[in-house]
């Protein structure tokens, strides 16, 4: 049976290491990093997908993304997340949602099917035994963070604390963490793209 998901793209940051906000730097094929990510996530299956966007922006010309803009700058990541994770539980009835910062732009659509056919409570991808993104909460889960029920401080701590199950991947690009061009470069060239 074909679970229904939903994505979610962290897009809110200010981006000072790349210059600029994450979600609107270039790929080589000229896609912005919001866009990849919320392709990435359509095409592994997400039936709805939504970004964190910062206050006063808009996801102009990413088809099929819906913008749930920050309350404020400067939030952190654990806080974006459950205001996009309130955001999302509030309109639609998925029973897990496929999280991706937009600094990781290189994922490969099969990496979000693996980790939601893990199942409950959560997963998260290990590339030669180290972890990566994007993550997987299932619903209950979620919303505990979204409520503020689980408060972290970090979302590591709280995916240990909720059993999370580590999914192998060959997809390096759940370890491409691209925060400055230099990073994208050397991602680019282990992917040989």
């Amino acid at each position: 049976m074909r679970v229904p998901f939903a994505g979610l793209v962290l897009a809110g940051g200010a981006g000072e290491r790349w210059g600029g906000p994450k979600a609107w730097a270039l790929l080589p094929d000229g896609r912005s990093f919001l866009t990849s990510c919320a392709e990435t996530l359509q095409a592994g299956g997400a039936a709805r997908v939504a970004a964190t966007l910062p206050p006063g922006t808009a996801a102009l010309g990413v088809r099929g993304l819906r913008c749930l803009e920050l309350p404020r700058p400067g939030m952190d990541m654990f806080s974006s997340l459950g205001w996009g994770l309130a955001g999302l539980a509030a309109e639609w009835p998925w029973e897990a949602v496929v999280v991706l910062p937009v600094d990781h732009p290189l994922v490969a659509p099969a990496t979000v099917t693996a980790l939601v056919a893990a199942g409950p409570p959560a997963a998260i991808p290990t590339l030669h035994g180290r972890h990566g993104h994007p993550i997987c909460l299932w619903r209950e889960l979620a919303e505990q963070i979204a409520q503020g029920t689980l408060t972290g401080p970090t979302l590591r701590q709280v995916l240990r604390a909720a059993g999370a199950r580590d999914v192998p991947v060959e997809d390096t690009g759940v370890r491409a963490n691209c925060n400055t061009p230099e990073q994208l470069r050397a991602a680019l060239e282990q992917l040989g793209a």
